[in-house]
């Protein structure tokens, strides 16, 4: 890890930061690396947002949504493009599952293009939606379009199209 990844703290998300996901979600949903969402979404979500922050400045995000008992989905992991490859992102990754450990979730999806990266903190890609029929059905019964894509659902699929399901067990 470099220096400039240990000057980064990793901290829970405020609303003050919403502004700042906010660029970087546009930032990245222009060539569909990032599912754009309407602000007023970033703001309900922020309970699940945490933060990478340089002396102030947000310079990273990642939020972990959970779908059901033992699952959540890592999304909306993004890094300003000065930064990449710094070890934020990673940094972004292990405090959300440290954060989904707490909550009791052991099982992690990820719906990405950036296949190297999530298997190289142990996801691996998957078909199927991982869960028994009974929870399958009523997964179904969500508006969130996290689980949509999770079960793979057809209305999802001009989201979805190129990316991995890819999932880490821990």
């Amino acid at each position: 890890m470099s220096n400039n990844a240990d000057a980064v703290a990793i901290r829970s998300a405020v609303t003050a930061d919403v502004r700042a996901i906010r660029k970087l979600v546009d930032t990245y949903a222009i060539d569909r690396r990032l599912l754009s969402k309407a602000t007023v979404t970033l703001f309900e979500d922020v309970p699940e947002f945490v933060v990478a922050d340089a002396h102030g400045t947000v310079v990273g995000c990642g939020a972990l949504h959970v779908i059901w008992d033992d699952l959540a989905e890592v999304r909306t992991v993004a890094v300003v493009p000065e930064r990449r490859r710094q070890g934020i992102g990673s940094r972004l990754i292990d405090r959300l599952i440290e954060k989904g450990h707490e909550l009791g979730v052991r099982r992690f999806f990820a719906l990405t293009f950036e296949t190297e990266f999530f298997a190289a903190h142990g996801f691996e890609p998957i078909g199927d939606a991982p869960v028994d029929q009974e929870v399958y059905e009523q997964l179904l019964e969500s508006y969130d379009v996290g689980v949509a894509e999770f079960l793979d659902l057809e209305r999802v699929k001009p989201n979805t199209l190129g990316n991995t399901r890819m999932l880490l067990k821990t």
